[in-house]
């Protein structure tokens, strides 16, 4: 089973989840805001995809942290500790293939895939 992470307010999540509904791929949706995100999975993500690609600096919840708090995001561990206490800082949506796991939203990738698969 495929799952969405995300929050349902997010474009880029509503993006993912439609095309996923009309391509009639089933998958299940986790509201990280709502239902939380374990320690050990976030780590998980970082590893696999890169803390810094996970990290979302483009977004205002970003630009509203105190300079102090973005500098002090050096590596992974502190990189996870800030998007765990601030989830909106979370690139989405982060999603969880059966052989795979991708953060963001291209359809053409997720086109190739389903088709390789």
């Amino acid at each position: 089973m495929i799952t969405v992470f995300g929050i349902p307010n997010c474009d880029s999540v509503k993006k993912a989840r439609a095309w996923l509904s009309s391509q009639g791929v089933e998958h299940q949706f986790h509201d990280f805001k709502k239902h939380g995100l374990d320690s050990q999975q976030l780590a998980h993500w970082a590893q696999a995809l890169g803390w810094e690609k996970l990290l979302n600096r483009q977004g205002s919840t970003w630009r509203k942290l105190d300079p102090a708090v973005q500098a002090a995001v050096c590596d992974s561990a502190s990189a996870c500790q800030l998007m765990l206490s601030h989830t909106s800082l979370i690139k989405r949506p982060v999603v969880q293939w059966p052989q795979r796991l991708s953060v963001g939203f291209d359809a053409g990738q997720w086109q190739a895939w389903s088709e390789g698969s």
